[in-house]
């Protein structure tokens, strides 16, 4: 009799063990699907983000490119007023002209040199070498930073795509360790979405 009951308590406490850990299996399963939907959340988020930066980085490129453009026509076109300018008066210097002819090819030779130094400098419109260059160097700071940005939300997504997979990993074998791996690599993935977004120039890669 005893030995009876004996084998009936080893079979209950055996079944109620694999009921344990059956259940032990799909409150894993089910803690790391909501862990598979975060992280597919936050990469849904940082590729967005990431191809933001690069659609910026483009813009300021062709910006950049645009202003230093512009710059180089307004050196061609101030070098050229300045050489009419000296070629002028040095060929009417001395040359014993009407004084109406002097005083008009001297008129003529301030108004180069004018145009030549507003093609220099012309804060007004923002449009002289000088301005222009700023311009230029601003968008081109603009298109390192957004690049910067590109680079590290790509190292990012590319974290929380291997998380992903060793989630899907996890629920297939039960390995806790992949789970706490995937954790890991997630936590990577959104430190760097948040390097990319609040400082991407901190460090380089």
């Amino acid at each position: 009799m005893e030995a009876h009951e004996t084998h009936e308590k080893i079979h209950e406490a055996a079944h109620g063990h694999g009921e344990h850990g059956a259940g032990d299996k799909v409150s894993l399963n089910r803690k790391i699907a909501v862990g598979i939907s975060i992280l597919a959340a936050a990469l849904a988020i940082v590729e967005a983000a990431g191809k933001s930066a690069q659609n910026n980085s483009i813009s300021a490129n062709i910006e950049a490119a645009n202003l230093w453009s512009f710059f180089q026509a307004k050196t061609i076109r101030m070098t050229t007023m300045e050489t009419a300018a000296d070629a002028v008066e040095g060929l009417t210097t001395g040359a014993g002209l009407p004084e109406a002819t002097s005083e008009a090819v001297a008129k003529k030779v301030a108004d180069w040199r004018a145009t030549a130094q507003r093609y220099r400098s012309e804060p007004e419109t923002g449009e002289g070498r000088k301005e222009l260059a700023a311009r230029a160097k601003a968008a081109e700071e603009a298109r390192d930073h957004a690049l910067a940005s590109y680079h590290l939300y790509e190292y990012g997504a590319a974290a929380l795509q291997i998380a992903i997979v060793l989630c899907s990993a996890a629920t297939v074998t039960g390995a806790t360790v992949l789970a706490l791996g995937a954790g890991g690599l997630g936590l990577v993935g959104v430190g760097f979405a948040l390097l990319a977004w609040l400082a991407p120039t901190l460090i380089h890669l």
